[in-house]
């Protein structure tokens, strides 16, 4: 997933979060994971490292591997609820309500 002059996103399990560390800095997605889902809790990139897309190339490598895994998404990180604003072919990731209605996937 690597973009050029860019260092590919890594997976942090042990700290349960994906990272790209750039110029020594670290951009990173917090997550937890179940057996069927990817929570995506915050979403934070260092102001030395902003303006690069950082932040959308962790929300995109997030949504891609909860579709290789098939996982559901949940999203708490309100960057996140934003960043699939823009990239709605990944709505049908997310984790609908306990009840089944899926009208507002935001029922978080």
């Amino acid at each position: 997933m690597g973009t050029e002059g860019v260092p590919p996103v890594r997976d942090d399990r042990g700290r349960g979060r994906f990272e790209i560390e750039v110029d020594g800095a670290v951009a990173f997605l917090e997550y937890t994971r179940g057996p069927s889902e990817l929570v995506l809790v915050h979403t934070e990139v260092p102001e030395a490292i902003t303006g690069r897309g950082l932040g959308g190339r962790l929300a995109r490598h997030a949504f891609e591997l909860a579709k290789e895994e098939g996982l559901r998404v949940e999203l708490v990180c309100p960057f996140q609820i934003a960043w699939l604003d823009r990239h709605p072919e990944y709505r049908p990731l997310l984790h609908r309500a306990p009840d089944g209605t899926g009208d507002d996937p935001f029922w978080l």
